[in-house]
């Protein structure tokens, strides 16, 4: 295998990078381009990565993009000079289309890919759509990279990115929100605000690893918490209302995909 070459080593890049390391990718097959890289990053320099090397970096089989959309017609200009076209490119640029990448990479094999922020911990998931010369082997190459951070799902119509990324690229902030809003509720009910925050935090962790770890669909989990007439089913009764969290999160999910689809132009 060539060279892997990852632009970009911020929060996600940085996460994809960690979970390469920790699948045993030999360090110096890695090149690392980043204008300000961490002290963790450069530290791996001492194991082998190479950190914002001059010259030629050689054969690049994987050209990994990281970078913050915004930045992206800075940042790409430079890169399809180390990029042939034998050579995947992986971009986990949100909204940056798959033609925008080709007017770069005309020759390439291109995959966009979009993560979500658990990747940080190995239990992110991603969804990738790869352009027509794509082949298996790059798919597979591909795939791999990708899978370092956790689960990954393909699809063929780069359509559904935008409500990929309305779903699971933004999804953990509506997660987050929901401890901190059950948090803030405990607090109005008379608990005290440190003991609510820690009830809110491990209730929302634990029951997303019960879920994770169960076959059972989400609906029927909820079902097997909620007793006839309790305490569940009376917040239930609430939350489950014409204007409680469905809708809500129906609306929420169409808002973030058109604007995905504004940022994209």
């Amino acid at each position: 295998m060539g060279k892997l070459l990852l632009v970009g080593c911020g929060k996600m890049g940085g996460a994809m990078l960690d979970g390469w390391l920790a699948r045993k990718l030999p360090p110096k097959k890695i090149i690392v381009l980043e204008p300000q890289p961490s002290k963790a990053i450069k530290a791996l320099a001492k194991h082998g990565v190479r950190i914002n090397p001059r010259g030629d970096v050689g054969d690049v089989a994987a050209l990994v993009i990281a970078v913050k959309p915004q930045t992206a017609p800075d940042a790409l200009p430079s890169l399809p000079a180390l990029a042939d076209s034998k050579t995947v490119v992986v971009s986990i640029m949100a909204g940056r289309t798959v033609g925008f990448l080709e007017k770069h990479f005309a020759k390439s094999a291109v995959v966009r890919a979009m993560p979500n922020t658990p990747a940080a911990i190995g239990r992110g998931i991603t969804v990738a759509v790869g352009n027509k010369r794509v082949t298996a082997s790059a798919r597979k190459l591909a795939h791999g990279l990708l899978a370092a951070t956790g689960s990954v799902e393909w699809v063929d119509d780069e359509a559904l990115m935008d409500a990929v990324t309305a779903v699971s690229g933004s999804g953990p902030a509506y997660v987050f929100l929901l401890a901190e809003a059950m948090a803030q509720a405990g607090v109005a009910a008379g608990l005290p605000p440190t003991l609510a925050e820690k009830l809110a935090r491990e209730t929302v962790a634990g029951s997303g690893e019960l879920l994770h770890r169960s076959p059972l669909p989400a609906a029927t989990l909820r079902q097997n918490v909620t007793s006839p007439g309790g305490t569940t089913a009376a917040a239930l009764e609430v939350l489950m209302s014409n204007d409680g969290v469905p809708p809500l999160m129906t609306k929420a999910v169409a808002a973030a995909t058109r604007r995905g689809k504004e940022l994209a132009g």
